[in-house]
């Protein structure tokens, strides 16, 4: 279990103030300047040597991606772009970091905006967040006050703050329709390449990070990369928000360490499985865009990027959605597939097409009116659009369905014969339907 000395977002909870002066008090915003004053290269390196990898999902190298920005800063800007627009199902942590801990991520902003040569930086939250923008603009507001940021700071880095307020669009939280946002443009995905950190943000240099990714920055170089390592596993280091949900007796989020077994993180901190450990089916271990994870070889698990990428499924934002043996996994995935459909932009035809066709199809297996031949007909179709599109989200809509298949596929095959089996079974329907 995580040490309480080597928490990051000690007020997650809120049980303290957020504003700047409860923010001092825990440390934040201390020796701020100096690590700016140490160069860009050493602030690069820090972070690299950390270990930390990207918090919104893709898990890439956070320092690494800082290296990718131009090292001379020419006639275009560098801006810093922060995604807060959590929208994945089950996923809840960024907007308690918002809510509670702001100015952890004012900090990590300036900082990081220092490492990669930004002098703006955007910070795009979601649409349906309100207290979050509110508690995230009045840290922003207290910041400039204290001539934390802005022109002629005291941290020495010239340094502005844009909180934008998106529409509620899911698929703006891919990092270049997030730009195309942000330029006043329909978010939807770009072709890459070229990649933002050549041309992002108004055609200039950018970098896309998370809220958590940049939010822990300050606490790395204050207490240094060596102890952010020596948490977690190997290439899998440092604390991580947890997001549990489900069944289980006490939903919650809980900063733990990276590589936790799923056993012990739901045990310590969600007061355990509702029923019993025997009562488990199933496990969604990142978000609703990974695969659901059967309880057998999830239980001992380490929770980590690794360990989950082994079991075909993955981190992903670390949103755990617990699955007891009541849960009718089919509607579930049903109703992802319904998300996926809703929230697709359309730019592309595999994503645009299939994940309607998805939809229908499962809705029809959720209720056993299926073929058991359309099972592999839809598994074909989601390796289709898996890898076609643009950005990501057709893959995110077909996983969850390949996760059902590969390993609850008795499940659909058992609903379907029930079905068949019930020779009223179109006048039930047709009696439902007139009540």
């Amino acid at each position: 279990m995580l040490a309480d000395k080597d928490r990051i977002f000690t007020n997650i909870y809120g049980f303290h103030d957020w504003g700047l002066e409860g923010a001092r008090k825990r440390g934040c915003w201390s020796g701020t300047k100096g690590f700016i004053e140490k160069g860009r290269d050493w602030m690069v390196n820090e972070v690299k040597a950390s270990g930390l990898r990207g918090r919104g999902g893709a898990g890439f190298p956070t320092g690494l991606k800082w290296s990718f920005m131009p090292k001379v800063i020419g006639e275009r800007p560098h801006y810093l772009v922060v995604n807060a627009d959590e929208s994945e199902p089950g996923t809840c942590k960024d907007r308690e970091i918002l809510r509670h801990e702001p100015h952890l991520l004012v900090e990590g902003c300036l900082l990081a905006g220092a490492a990669m040569g930004c002098h703006t930086a955007f910070i795009y939250v979601r649409g349906e967040f309100i207290r979050e923008r509110e508690h995230l603009q009045a840290a922003v507001d207290q910041a400039y006050e204290a001539r934390l940021i802005g022109k002629n700071n005291v941290n020495g880095w010239d340094f502005d703050i844009v909180v934008h307020h998106g529409a509620g669009a899911y698929i703006c939280g891919e990092e270049t329709a997030m730009l195309e946002s942000l330029e006043g443009k329909k978010g939807q995905p770009r072709m890459k390449p070229p990649f933002p950190a050549n041309v992002g943000l108004y055609g200039a240099p950018t970098t896309v990070n998370n809220v958590e990714s940049i939010a822990v920055a300050g606490t790395i170089m204050r207490r240094g990369a060596t102890w952010f390592n020596s948490i977690g596993r190997p290439n899998n280091a440092g604390t991580k928000l947890f997001c549990i949900s489900g069944h289980v007796n006490r939903p919650c989020v809980v900063e733990e360490e990276l590589g936790i077994p799923f056993r012990e993180l739901i045990e310590r901190h969600a007061g355990g499985v509702r029923g019993g450990w025997d009562n488990l089916l199933a496990v969604i271990p990142g978000g609703s865009s990974v695969r659901m994870v059967p309880a057998a070889q999830i239980i001992d698990t380490p929770m980590d990027f690794d360990s989950l990428s082994k079991l075909r499924s993955g981190l992903g934002t670390a949103a755990v959605i617990v699955m007891d043996k009541s849960t009718d996994l089919i509607k579930a995935i049903a109703r992802l597939a319904y998300f996926y459909k809703h929230e697709s932009c359309g730019q592309c035809t595999p994503c645009r097409e299939g994940t309607g066709w998805m939809w229908r199809v499962m809705t029809r297996m959720a209720e056993g009116r299926a073929e058991k031949r359309e099972i592999d007909m839809l598994l074909d179709v989601t390796k289709q659009i898996e890898g076609h599109t643009i950005c990501a989200l057709g893959d995110a809509a077909a996983w969850p369905i390949q996760g059902l298949i590969a390993h609850f596929r008795h499940v659909i095959e058992e609903r379907i014969d029930q079905y068949a089996a019930n020779p009223d079974h179109d006048g039930a329907v047709r009696r439902i339907a007139a009540e």
